[in-house]
Order: structure tokens, then C-alpha cells, then sequence
């Protein structure tokens, strides 16, 4: 089968962009508004970019329903900062009330039950029940497009890591402590419990191999 994007609906693109990039992390982004009005919302459009600084990015999309960009961007582009909470399998519940489309004056701690704690040099609070917690500053948003489903790139830079002292050592995180979960199409998620290793090969130069 090959399909041409501009042949077909935007929706149906979407259905096969996420059946097709798979499996994919969850971001659980918490921002404030400038009013101070809590917000928190899940996005696995999201991944790493740089660790010298330490930069992550997520795509928050135009929304199919009305055409209208997600409060979680309005807050940051307001606010420049954000924090992004890695999502465990005890709380998945609550994480998914929070994908509802929720009005603006709505805050999702409330409405999930989640726990807000301070950040340490930001607004926006952190996840408790959240293991791994990531206090961003904003560095960019890349408008894409503006369309229904289109999205928008917003890249921020880890000003401080959270990290529960018993999932840590010497700076690798336990899997099987951790916990986390990713996104697959519709309304699939995965869990990260059948693993497999294999080493990246080493590529020796043409010296070291005459020798």
C-alpha cells in the first residue's frame, strides 16, 4: 500500500502516524496560566533532543474538536516554563482523566486527584505521585501548523531533575522500579516489561585493525 498524506483526510493520517510510530513515552506536562489557574495534560508526542544541556521537547496538537491550540501551550508560551512528569503504571488512571479536554479554568489536580508539590525554581508544581520529575524552561516553540490535528514543537531545557532515590544508582534508573508506561494507537498502552538487550557494535579504525 502507498498513500499520498494530501489524497486523504488529516484524521485518517493521524490514525496511521500513531499505529505506526509506536511504542511512544508520555509526557505529563504541568503548567500554571498566567491567572495562577493549575493545568495538567498527557502528550506522547514527546522525546529528548539534547544532553549538553539537557533539552526535551513535546508536540502539543491543534485540537481536531474545534481547531484550537491546547491550554498547556497558551500557558507556556505565557509563562515560559513547564515541568514534565514521567508516567507510572500505578497512577495511569488519573493520568488519563487529565487527557479530557477540559475547559481553561479547570484544574486537573483537582479533577484527577493527583498531588501538586512546588518545583524548586519555577511556578508550574511537580507530579508527587510521579517518580521522575523534570522542571523546564522554555528555549523555543516551533508552530508547524495551525490546521486541525496540525501541532507545534515546544523545546525546554531541564533546569532540575527529580528522581526517587530508590529507582537511582550511579545515574541509571531501574526499569522494573520505575514503572512507566507508553502510548500506542487509540486507546492502547504498553508497558515496558519485555525487554531485550543487544550491545552496539564498536567500529574499529583501519590502523587499529593492521595491527
Amino acid at each position: 500500500m502507498i498513500i499520498n498524506p494530501a489524497e486523504h483526510d488529516s484524521s485518517n493520517i493521524y490514525k496511521l502516524m500513531i499505529g505506526v510510530i509506536v511504542p511512544r513515552p508520555i509526557a505529563f506536562v504541568s503548567t500554571v496560566s498566567p491567572d495562577g489557574v493549575r493545568n495538567l495534560a498527557p502528550f506522547s508526542f514527546f522525546t529528548a533532543v539534547s544532553a549538553n544541556p539537557p533539552v526535551v521537547c513535546f508536540s502539543p496538537m491543534v485540537r481536531g474538536s474545534d481547531g484550537k491550540r491546547k491550554d498547556t501551550l497558551h500557558n507556556i508560551e505565557a509563562t515560559g516554563e513547564f515541568v514534565v512528569n514521567v508516567v507510572s503504571e500505578e497512577f495511569a488512571e488519573q493520568m488519563n482523566i487529565c487527557s479530557a479536554e477540559f475547559p481553561p479554568e479547570i484544574d486537573e489536580f483537582l479533577e484527577s486527584g493527583l498531588t501538586p508539590v512546588p518545583s524548586d525554581l519555577i511556578r508550574p508544581p511537580r507530579v508527587a505521585e510521579s517518580h521522575v520529575q523534570m522542571e523546564c524552561r522554555l528555549l523555543q516553540v516551533v508552530h508547524v501548523s495551525d490546521k486541525p490535528l496540525g501541532g507545534s514543537i515546544v523545546l525546554g531545557e531541564v533546569l532540575r531533575f527529580h528522581i526517587d532515590d530508590a529507582l537511582v544508582s550511579d545515574y541509571k534508573v531501574d526499569p522494573d522500579k520505575l514503572r512507566p508506561i507508553g502510548r500506542m494507537a487509540g486507546s492502547t498502552y504498553v508497558r515496558t516489561t519485555d525487554r531485550f538487550e543487544m550491545q552496539r557494535p564498536v567500529v574499529r579504525s583501519k590502523e587499529a585493525t593492521r595491527q
